[in-house]
């Protein structure tokens, strides 16, 4: 594994064109080793670039691109050794075992005969696998294939894994299982660079996450920093009874009330300074036995905030940025 003070990912200037097409335009970013970085975008944002870019399969025109230390390409071989790739097409041979899966990529990885049976058997336990070994692939679930396909990926020991939509086609079960396995790999010090069109998945696992859009990192920061960046926070306000309920909508005209569950919702900025100034409001018109919580916008929001939709001006990027 890498130092932890060395950058897993570091991006320069990044870019790469089909022609006049420009698909990835001065991308810039930096993965510390150990965490996970969620890339979100729409389809065409240049997702898929940037990974085949950072897995050498293509080259930039220009700017570097460093993965686990060793430039994509003037070390290409180096940073093929350094990284695992799981992509939405799956490696599994359906027609082998579970356990046969794993050791044929232990041969492919020139693993000695002993080492790639113990390699194969902690993996199956880890991923939960071990009943299911000996069953062919084409009986696994969805969940299982994903599992396993994830499990071949890590059979060389990669200080860095690029996952692309890990968990497409999952139910929600299958999908927060995954989650699970994807946190105990990072606990151990490998590095997720994640592409997920399913932005709670960004939410639970990312430490940073970067919005692509048209070839552009337009945001970037915590799943928390970029909620806090959109507009529509809110105090939400509870009460015992109608007649509390209609004095709080009378100290806060711009409220929107919900006589179902006796709750109002007050737009915020700042989330602290709305509180106070809430409970202030509140207590000035009488309100008591209130219950206050405070909501921000969620990931799909800001995803639709920060991201254009077709036919937008380039200067809507430039805004965003």
């Amino acid at each position: 594994m890498l130092p932890s003070a060395a950058p897993a990912i570091e991006v320069e200037h990044l870019r790469r064109s089909y022609g006049d097409h420009v698909v990835l335009d001065d991308v810039s970013l930096t993965v510390p080793a150990g965490s996970v970085y969620a890339l979100l975008g729409p389809n065409g944002a240049g997702k898929t670039t940037l990974v085949s870019t950072l897995a050498t399969l293509l080259r930039p025109d220009s700017g570097t691109a460093r993965v686990a230390g060793y430039d994509v390409v003037r070390s290409a071989d180096a940073v093929r050794d350094a990284i695992g790739v799981t992509g939405q097409l799956s490696a599994v041979d359906d027609l082998l075992t579970g356990t046969e899966n794993l050791r044929l990529m232990a041969d492919l990885l020139h693993l000695p005969r002993a080492e790639g049976r113990r390699r194969a058997a902690e993996l199956l336990e880890l991923f939960g696998l071990t009943e299911s070994a000996d069953r062919t692939a084409a009986t696994y679930s969805g969940g299982m294939t994903r599992k396993l396909d994830l499990a071949m990926t890590l059979v060389g020991g990669p200080s860095v894994i690029y996952l692309d939509e890990p968990s497409t086609g999952l139910d929600p079960r299958s999908r927060r299982e995954l989650w699970d396995i994807v946190r105990e790999i990072v606990a151990d010090g490998t590095t997720i660079l994640l592409t997920t069109q399913y932005l709670e998945e960004a939410d639970q696992l990312a430490d940073t996450v970067g919005v692509l859009d048209c070839g552009r990192i337009v945001a970037e920061g915590t799943p928390a920093e970029l909620k806090r960046r959109v507009p529509g926070g809110h105090v939400r306000v509870g009460v015992a009874d109608p007649a509390q309920l209609d004095a709080v909508t009378r100290a806060f005209p711009d409220a929107v009330r919900d006589d179902a569950t006796l709750s109002a919702r007050i737009p915020s900025g700042d989330e602290l300074a709305a509180v106070r100034g809430v409970l202030d409001r509140l207590e000035d018109a009488g309100v008591t036995s209130a219950s206050i919580s405070v909501e921000t916008p969620d990931l799909d929001e800001v995803f639709l905030s920060l991201t254009r939709p077709a036919g937008a001006t380039a200067s809507v990027a430039k805004e965003l940025s």
